[in-house]
């Protein structure tokens, strides 16, 4: 599988830094969805350090996913009194 991977790209004429751009990009969308949105999770997920995935999303305009807001529990509504 990989062998074919790295053949398309050779085929195509991709140069190595495009190709590990494409794949950290793809890893990193990855692990920010799978830690659903959350970079700390993510940045573990990757064995990077948090600024370096942040600086990393910036970089490749990653898309973020957002986790669905919260539906205020008593807790919250008796602070926004």
């Amino acid at each position: 599988m990989l062998e074919d991977l790295v053949e398309h790209m050779a085929a195509c004429d991709f140069f190595l830094v495009d190709a590990v751009k494409t794949l950290e990009k793809a890893m990193i969308a990855r692990a920010m969805k799978t830690a659903g949105g959350n970079r700390t999770e993510a940045s573990k997920i990757l064995g990077i350090h948090r600024n370096t995935l942040q600086s990393k999303l910036e970089e490749y305009a990653v898309a973020v996913p957002r986790k669905p807001p919260q539906k205020a529990g008593p807790a919250l509504r008796a602070r926004a009194k």
